[in-house]
């Protein structure tokens, strides 16, 4: 099904889970002094749930936790032809340690073993599958 503004084919809960599962960099977007901010990070899905590590006197721990929140991660092809993005709301909460795997930065910086963890549910999730205009 094409969306409403004719922007690309609208994926189906189970099909932005699945996206999300392949990305590894998504945005954050939530209130820090009543203005809106996005902040990028590392992620994994944990059932249907987005969970990042983030550290706990930074403004977006304090903005996320216990906040309702946006997400957004994409991929596209270079010339922006083709690809996807997938947006979902839900209250960030803090959960306990996730292994995030390979998706850890793989720089040289020392762990950061006072990171907190927090989870968004995906309560709305949208998404959408774009395809090149020429084809």
């Amino acid at each position: 099904m094409v969306d409403d503004v004719g922007f690309g084919l609208l994926l189906d809960r189970q099909q932005c889970l699945a996206l999300l599962r392949t990305a590894s960099l998504g945005r954050v977007i939530y209130t820090h002094r009543a203005m809106p901010a996005v902040r990028p990070v590392r992620f994994t899905v944990v059932d249907d749930a987005v969970v990042f590590a983030v550290p706990p006197g930074s403004p977006m721990y304090a903005g996320a936790r216990d906040a309702v929140v946006a997400f957004e991660a994409d991929e596209f092809a270079a010339d922006l032809g083709a690809g996807w993005y997938v947006s979902l709301l839900g209250r960030a909460t803090e959960s306990g340690a996730v292994d995030l795997g390979e998706r850890t930065c793989p720089c040289p910086a020392p762990a950061r073993t006072s990171h907190r963890f927090l989870r968004i549910p995906a309560e709305t999730i949208s998404g959408h599958r774009v395809a090149c205009h020429a084809e």
